[in-house]
């Protein structure tokens, strides 16, 4: 691969569609790289935007806006960050060979849709999941959890991110209600539902998955250790890494991981969600990108999973091993609606030993924005995530 330098006519030029925390990260390890890198969100002053060498405000579900700034800039590589984005114009990129898109415009599109994953999961490649259904009304709803899902049961819109619209029904009291949150969490109004069964298992993980290209030019896929961690309504709260599981349920995950992400084919990390439970694995989701509970490899790897998806996507080498015995990472919430905030007693928890800090830079802050995330390590996970949970409530978001 080679890489020319930044802002001249021999650019390596990487335009990242979503811009967040977890892009950020993305593009300061491209930019390590010496890649011009373009970011585009919806908002101005997202957090990639601040790192990267030109930004971009712009609602990507729009065709006709995605693909002419696409002209405007063009890349040699998309990179989709977030789901909600005009996949189809992407595919047409692809196919008339303007840009690469990663890891694939078919893997965006699958992904971006709940139904699309689930069914190619299931249905297609035989992998082994909860019992599902898809609802487009609340009479479908109450059918296909009567006929088969049963109590209890757990509704998602298809097209929603970080647990919106998500929430988990015990009864038939419940369905009305979790109706409705769904319809409001979903990102198009009066999207369809996914309503699976609630497996009984005894931890979920994370299976960082890349696929890059080897010694031989032929992409391979590596494996991260797996990362456990803990959600609240769908959302991702903490996390730490390795999650202790049997050979034999490791075994399973990463044939589970294999196949799916080998389907989807491209270079490129991607966060397979999993459910274990004993021996037992079932496969939940997929996403063609760095997944938000990885920010725990940025303390925990050799090479964090930012770095891995920049070295992947560019036809580098990858190195997935852990630098330490063990990591964790505890979200830091906004705690109030404002814009412009401030945090206070940064260097109360950096005192906590063996502990960093990332704070995203997002312009707004929400109840349950998740704003920066604190990190550390231990020899063993329990007081790796101790220490992760203190430093970051330590960590106080205040008014200006």
């Amino acid at each position: 691969m080679k890489i020319g330098t930044p802002l001249s006519a021999s650019a390596t030029k990487v335009m990242l569609l979503g811009s967040g925390e977890l892009g950020k990260e993305v593009i300061i390890a491209l930019q390590r790289l010496g890649v011009e890198v373009i970011a585009v969100d919806r908002y101005a002053n997202a957090p990639g935007h601040q790192v990267a060498h030109r930004a971009h405000v712009i609602n990507m579900a729009d065709p006709q806006a995605l693909r002419a700034l696409i002209e405007q800039e063009q890349p040699t590589l998309i990179v989709p960050e977030i789901e909600a984005i005009a996949t189809d114009v992407l595919a047409q990129i692809e196919a008339s060979g303007v840009a690469e898109v990663i890891p694939t415009a078919r893997a965006a599109q699958l992904t971006m849709n709940r139904e699309g994953i689930r069914r190619l999961a299931a249905e297609e490649l035989g992998l082994p999941t909860s019992k599902f259904a898809f609802a487009e009304t609340l009479d479908e709803l109450s059918r296909a959890i009567d006929s088969g899902v049963g109590y209890p049961c757990i509704v998602k819109p298809v097209m929603s991110s970080s647990g919106k619209g998500q929430s988990t029904i015990n009864t038939p009291e419940d369905v009305q209600t979790a109706w409705d949150y769904a319809m409001s969490g979903g990102r198009v109004k009066g999207t369809r539902v996914i309503v699976e069964e609630k497996i009984d298992f005894d931890f979920e993980i994370t299976l960082l998955t890349v696929r890059a290209i080897g010694a031989n030019g032929e992409v391979e896929t590596h494996f991260c250790q797996p990362i456990g961690h803990v959600q609240v309504q769908g959302d991702y709260v903490e996390s730490w890494q390795p999650q202790p599981m049997s050979p034999a349920a490791l075994q399973k995950a990463q044939h589970i991981a294999e196949t799916i992400t080998g389907n989807l084919g491209g270079r490129g990390i991607f966060g397979v969600e999993l459910f274990i439970k004993g021996d037992q694995v079932w496969f939940s989701e997929v996403s063609p990108r760095p997944h938000d509970t990885g920010m725990v490899t940025m303390i925990s790897q050799q090479q964090n999973e930012f770095e891995l998806h920049a070295r992947a996507i560019l036809g580098l080498p990858v190195d997935v091993t852990m630098s330490r015995v063990a990591g964790a990472s505890a979200v830091i919430y906004g705690g109030m609606n404002a814009v412009g905030i401030a945090f206070d007693d940064v260097d109360k928890a950096l005192q906590v030993p063996h502990t960093d800090l990332r704070l995203f830079g997002k312009p707004e802050a929400f109840e349950r924005r998740r704003m920066g995330v604190a990190l550390a390590y231990e020899e063993n996970i329990q007081s790796a995530r101790e220490r992760a949970k203190l430093a970051a409530s330590l960590v106080r978001p205040v008014k200006i």
